[in-house]
């Protein structure tokens, strides 16, 4: 563990502030759900939980489908970080690559999320970079991000990339995203 230096006293109802810039840092807001683990030598550790997370191997599983059935590129996110990731380059989706599981999503993807509802991007239009790491030189031609939600909340995306010249997502493309994001969101709500 890391230490921060800063000291915090429990309250009279157990609870504790966890600092402000810790929470800007950690991308912790309010209303966000924590895990609580202790470790062996007495120590608390708090990390934030991620519904869309706990899918794991599920969600790869997921993406890799998705990945085969529409031929594009298929990335799962939730609010914070990348999830699953499939495409028939390996490099794509390598622990070297931005959108590698574990990346942190960037802002303006966190607000397309938020947003609700489905966007799609081509060639003409920038493309919205998926991770704080994506430097838009992926060499994705089109973009398609479906807000997953449950229990009413925007909690992640389903994304689909092409790399192919003038791509553009069909109809199919689109209700396939839509279906497979609409199927996580009734799975996290179970």
């Amino acid at each position: 563990m890391k230490a921060t230096g800063i000291v915090r006293r429990i309250d009279e109802l157990g609870r504790v502030v966890i600092p402000k810039e810790i929470r800007r840092t950690l991308r912790i807001r309010e209303g966000d759900a924590l895990e609580i683990y202790t470790d062996r030598e007495g120590g608390v550790i708090l990390k934030k939980y991620s519904l869309v997370g706990e899918l794991g191997d599920f969600a790869k599983e997921y993406a890799e489908s998705l990945q085969r059935t529409v031929g594009h590129i298929a990335v799962i996110c939730d609010k914070d970080a990348v999830v699953a990731c499939a495409s028939p380059m390996k490099k794509d989706c390598a622990a070297a690559s931005p959108l590698a599981p574990e990346r942190p999503i960037g802002d303006e993807l966190e607000a397309a999320i938020s947003g609700r509802k489905a966007v799609t991007r081509t060639a003409g239009a920038a493309l919205i970079p998926l991770t704080r790491a994506d430097d838009g030189k992926q060499g994705f031609t089109a973009q398609l991000i479906v807000p997953i939600i449950a229990s009413g909340d925007p909690i992640g995306a389903v994304i689909l990339l092409s790399r192919e010249p003038n791509a553009a997502f069909s109809a199919a493309d689109m209700k396939v995203a839509e279906t497979a994001a609409a199927f996580l969101g009734r799975q996290l709500e179970n």
